[in-house]
Parts: structure tokens; sequence; C-alpha cells
């Protein structure tokens, strides 16, 4: 997802999407220890700087609320 679009959603929303990204990694990790090779290898990484991206943005929020 793109920065903008992440911004704009609540901090519910991104606590829910981030755990969905988490649950799709989860899931990619698994396929890759059993010895199949992913659909799209590239989205393991794109799913890890999202869930990156996600938890900075919640982190900002929180500290916008502090002050």
């Amino acid at each position: 997802m793109k920065i903008k679009e992440l911004r704009n959603l609540s901090k519910a929303e991104l606590e829910e999407k981030l755990a969905e990204i988490r649950k799709q990694l989860m899931k990619d990790y698994t396929q890759v220890s059993s010895g199949t090779a992913p659909k799209n290898p590239g989205l393991i990484k794109a799913n890890k700087k999202t869930i990156a991206k996600i938890i900075t943005i919640i982190k900002q929020k929180q500290s916008e609320e502090k002050n």
C-alpha cells in the first residue's frame, strides 16, 4: 500500500490491516518452509515493508494524541 493511503486510515483500521498482512506473511513463510516456491517471492519483502510502515504510522498517531 502507498503511504498516503495508510495515513488516511484510522488507528483501528491500521491495526486491522496490520493483522491481515501479518497473517498473509505467516502463510507465505509456511509455504517457503515447506519447500514450495511462493507464487510471488517479492510479496514477502513488500509485506515486511508495509508492516514497518503501518507500525511507524501507528506510533506517530499515538505521539500526536499525547501532545
